[in-house]
């Protein structure tokens, strides 16, 4: 293999899903730290990368510069003047499929998504644990030629607290705990009146951040009102909340990006589920099986009945709310005080 080797990885959206390329990238990175990455995504996500070495980010513009075929076109002259040698899409949707014709001669490996597997878990026809999608991002490098184990990862340093929540809180030993109560479908959220029963338990013995986008903003604030509970939406940019995120002690999440936005860095994630499951192979990175709070599937026979939570029977909907407060706040001081 030639000394200097270039890699284009391609993931474009959604968030957890680019989340969950970064401790593989990662690992990459500290197994085979000459070859240089270049990590095709949108801008949004340009921050998760910035503390890999030998790592740049190329931003997809699909809204003008890239749209439509002559755009994408245009996207593999742009990237072939980058002296590409291999590429790793971590994708595999009609975009990358095409960027693969344009790359005719080039090595270029594509994620297998294990699509019958998946149908089979949510046809019930096999319950058991899939390869994770971090392992499936692992195997497009492996199948590139390198070698890569996600297991003993180095994570990085805990970053500067943002001065908006350092300004807020006094010096103490209360532990930090970040609260994301949200998901893209409600079949995935923890009914927010149990949220509160959660939050309002925690709050005198640990410092606590609600994580939730701008709009969500009066929908976390009814949660509590707290000196010990700081609604992040809306105070910190997006950046800063990462950078918040890194010196958490335990994130508790849906079945959702933010999980994997703690996991990326180190943190420990407790995550509550609704009709989706761990065995999808979803689940925030490094994490105990203990870490899942999970409904009672000798009730809820049809769990998973999805593989994101888009589809449902009516009467699942609120499936998480079946997890009683008292548990999840019984498993957060046990993960904290272990």
């Amino acid at each position: 293999m030639p000394k200097t080797q270039h890699i284009l990885v391609i993931r474009l959206s959604a968030m957890g899903d680019v989340a969950m390329t970064v401790p593989v990238l990662r690992a990459f990175k500290q197994q085979h730290p000459k070859v240089k990455l270049t990590v095709l995504t949108r801008p949004f996500f340009a921050p998760f990368f910035k503390d890999l070495p030998n790592t740049s980010v190329f931003i997809f513009d699909d809204k003008q510069k890239h749209k439509g075929i002559f755009g994408l076109y245009k996207l593999y002259k742009e990237l072939k003047s980058l002296n590409i040698n291999k590429v790793a899409d971590l994708h595999n949707v009609l975009r990358t499929k095409i960027l693969k014709l344009f790359f005719f001669g080039k090595t270029f490996v594509q994620i297998d998504k294990g699509r019958a597997e998946k149908k089979a878990l949510i046809n019930g026809d096999s319950f058991k644990p899939l390869k994770s999608t971090h392992e499936r991002y692992a195997d497009v490098f492996r199948k590139l030629g390198y070698s890569l184990d996600l297991s003993n990862l180095t994570f990085p340093e805990r970053k500067v607290i943002p001065k908006q929540i350092s300004e807020r809180l006094k010096p103490s030993k209360k532990l930090w705990i970040g609260i994301a109560p949200f998901a893209q479908y409600p079949s995935k959220m923890y009914p927010l009146p149990q949220m509160k029963d959660v939050v309002n338990t925690l709050e005198e013995q640990y410092n606590i951040f609600l994580f939730g986008a701008k709009s969500e903003q009066q929908q976390l604030s009814e949660l509590s009102n707290s000196k010990n509970v700081v609604n992040v939406a809306g105070l910190l940019n997006f950046e800063e909340q990462l950078d918040l995120i890194s010196n958490l002690d335990l994130m508790l999440s849906m079945d959702s990006g933010n999980a994997h936005l703690a996991a990326m860095v180190g943190v420990k994630v407790l995550t509550i589920w609704g009709v989706t499951h761990p065995y999808a192979g979803f689940a925030a990175f490094n994490q105990p099986k203990d870490f899942h709070l999970l409904p009672d599937r000798e009730k809820y026979t049809q769990i998973p009945t999805s593989v994101y939570g888009n589809k449902y029977p009516e009467d699942y909907m609120d499936v998480a709310g079946s997890i009683h407060p008292k548990e999840v706040v019984e498993k957060i001081q046990f993960i904290l005080e272990a």
